[in-house]
């Protein structure tokens, strides 16, 4: 009697990594990209700074579209704004600078009193005159303009390899006029990361469009202020007040220093109080109270995320990397975070509200025709 042939043995599944493996193999991942990150930064540095803009202005070209505007008046016109932005901005830190660097020789005298009456002070403290000496030495009236180069180090840098920049601009804007097509393309097949690039562009462009106006108006009240108490150059501090404001946390901090520490050379301590006094009441309530609530949720970062995010990107990519901070943590929040629906839950810690952000929506079903019911014969 002959049976069945017997079925061979079921292959047995390949053991899974234990999770402790797995967690390590991602943190050495996340260290060697960002590694690489460092080791580029003078490269891609720039293409970020290009992606930010280019995202900024996109609805430039996509309003133009609806109007009815042929392809390349939406490219050009996107191209030209862009440009016009970059080399206003830097312009104006040219001219600033030079004026700068032509004003510090004069204060040489003020600074030698300034440093002989703290060695004085402190000297009826106990502290001894000789290790105040040899630290005060070691300063100038060229560090009143430690954190403006610092701030300004990283467009400068940008701005010196104007050539790349400008390319990577000219390209990219010439893609974001056909990209929201190819976006939408794409929606049916990947819906979860076309939701998650248009939530991050969203956002970037909330953030950015806000601190852009909101650093306008401190500029402007910051350069009429020190105007007002006849600062020298008020109009570089205002600058400076303008671009800090990308910066979250810290930025109205680099903003204060340089003038309040000119004030104090210029006018002794009653003007730099003056100065440390109104730009605190004038930035707190503007950056603190009035912006926070007009960005809203449009972030989705809470303080402690956003200072830490700043440190990150200022130690990955320099100077630059401080002013696109929130931009770029949300490009990464959206590339690894919101294009997966089993990771939501981490926008719950990231947020800075109570409750977590509204999911992903699902893109809609396309409608199915009704077809109208067909008409019957008696006794079919």
């Amino acid at each position: 009697m002959t049976g069945a042939p017997a079925e061979p043995p079921a292959a047995e599944p390949p053991a899974a990594l234990p999770r402790g493996v797995i967690v390590l193999l991602g943190i050495a991942g996340v260290v060697i990209a960002v590694a690489g990150l460092r080791g580029v930064a003078h490269l891609i540095a720039p293409v970020f700074l290009a992606l930010m803009l280019t995202v900024t202005v996109s609805p430039l070209s996509e309003w133009l579209r609806r109007h009815g505007s042929p392809v390349w008046v939406a490219m050009l016109a996107t191209v030209t704004v862009v440009y016009v932005v970059l080399f206003g901005l830097g312009a104006a830190m040219v001219v600033s600078v030079a004026q700068l660097i032509d004003l510090l020789p004069t204060y040489q005298t003020q600074f030698a009193d300034l440093q002989a009456d703290i060695v004085s002070a402190l000297s009826r403290l106990g502290i001894s005159e000789s290790q105040l000496t040899s630290v005060l030495e070691r300063a100038s009236p060229s560090a009143v303009t430690d954190l403006v180069g610092w701030v300004f180090g990283g467009i400068t840098s940008v701005l010196s390899d104007a050539v790349f920049l400008l390319a990577v601009l000219l390209f990219m804007c010439l893609d974001a006029v056909s990209f929201p097509a190819r976006l939408n393309s794409t929606a049916d097949q990947r819906p979860q990361v076309v939701s998650a690039l248009r939530s991050f562009a969203h956002g970037t462009r909330s953030y950015l469009l806000v601190s852009t106006v909101f650093g306008l108006i401190v500029a402007v009240i910051d350069t009429l202020m020190l105007w007002a108490l006849d600062i020298p150059l008020p109009v570089l501090w205002g600058l400076l007040a303008f671009i800090t404001n990308y910066i979250p946390n810290i930025g109205f901090v680099i903003g204060l220093v340089p003038p309040a520490l000119l004030g104090l050379l210029d006018g002794g301590v009653e003007k730099m109080m003056a100065v440390i006094v109104l730009y605190c009441v004038v930035n707190f309530v503007i950056q603190s109270v009035i912006q926070p609530k007009i960005v809203g949720d449009a972030v989705g970062l809470s303080s402690t995320v956003s200072f830490l995010s700043l440190v990150f990107w200022a130690w990955v990519l320099g100077p630059l990397g401080a002013l696109l901070a929130i931009p770029l943590s949300l490009l990464t929040k959206g590339l690894l975070v919101d294009v997966d629906p089993s990771t939501q839950w981490i926008n719950v810690l990231l947020s800075g509200g109570g409750s977590a952000p509204p999911p992903v929506p699902e893109p809609e079903p396309d409608p199915v025709p009704e077809t109208e019911p067909r008409d019957t014969a008696p006794g079919e």
